[in-house]
């Protein structure tokens, strides 16, 4: 049984790792029932999303283009994939006021990557306006993955279609999130940052499907959270400078 169950996620692995559109290989597994697997090519969607980046700028090979591009490929692998994902998962047997959760995700998460592009350098790099894509389709794979492949509940999947609802408006909003982007742990304090990428592998290796979930529910919240506390954050010297000019 150990070693079936070992095959298996190796050959899981070794079918994601192979394809590249791992977005529209999300919506291929919803529709043939794997929403757990699903779920892993949407994380593994962001990684992909991730070192992209990283690398084109690291080359120096940006272009106008293709942050356009990558913007529709973010609206397939973190709208479309994720709204279908829940919809198959949880919504299609709940009546049509829940369905427009799924379609709310998908609209306000087009939504929230346009404004990126727009308002890319006239905001500060420290913080995303509303909750990113990727977040917000990481709080959906997770709670699949935290629920399996069994089917849901009654009030897993009311639940399930409120929040999809709430991380649409939660995309649009005007909630402040930590972008991370100007934080370099690794060079000003690479002991720290070596020990809490150890604890976060043990902490995966262990309880990865809870771990997860955590981590994402707790970003989507500390927007809201972060407004309580600290009230409307001035403006950023570049949005003010934006303001004041003629």
């Amino acid at each position: 049984m150990i070693r079936r169950h070992k095959g298996s996620r190796r050959r899981r692995w070794n079918e994601l790792r192979e394809k590249r559109g791992c977005g529209f290989f999300a919506l291929l597994l919803t529709v043939e029932g794997r929403f757990s697997d699903a779920a892993l090519a949407i994380f593994v969607a962001m990684v992909m999303d991730l070192l992209d980046g990283r690398v084109a700028r690291l080359m120096k090979a940006t272009s106008q283009f293709g942050v356009e591009f990558d913007s529709l490929a973010d609206v397939v692998s973190f709208c479309v994939a994720p709204a279908f994902l829940v919809y198959s998962f949880a919504l299609k047997d709940l009546s049509r006021p829940a369905w427009f959760g799924a379609f709310l995700f998908v609209i306000c998460g087009a939504l929230r990557l346009a404004r990126f592009n727009v308002q890319t350098g006239t905001v500060d790099r420290r913080f995303f306006i509303g909750l990113s894509t990727p977040a917000a389709a990481g709080v959906v794979a997770s709670s699949i993955v935290l629920l399996g492949d069994e089917p849901p509940e009654r009030w897993e999947q009311i639940a399930l279609a409120v929040a999809a609802g709430v991380l649409a408006l939660l995309m649009v909003s005007t909630f402040r999130y930590w972008s991370f982007k100007e934080v370099d742990f690794v060079r000003r304090r690479p002991l720290q940052t070596l020990l809490v990428v150890v604890l976060a592998i043990m902490i995966v290796a262990t309880k990865h499907d809870l771990f997860l979930f955590v981590l994402f529910t707790g970003y989507a919240l500390s927007g809201p959270v972060r407004r309580l506390v600290v009230g409307r954050s001035l403006l950023a010297p570049a949005e003010l400078a934006s303001k004041e000019s003629p």
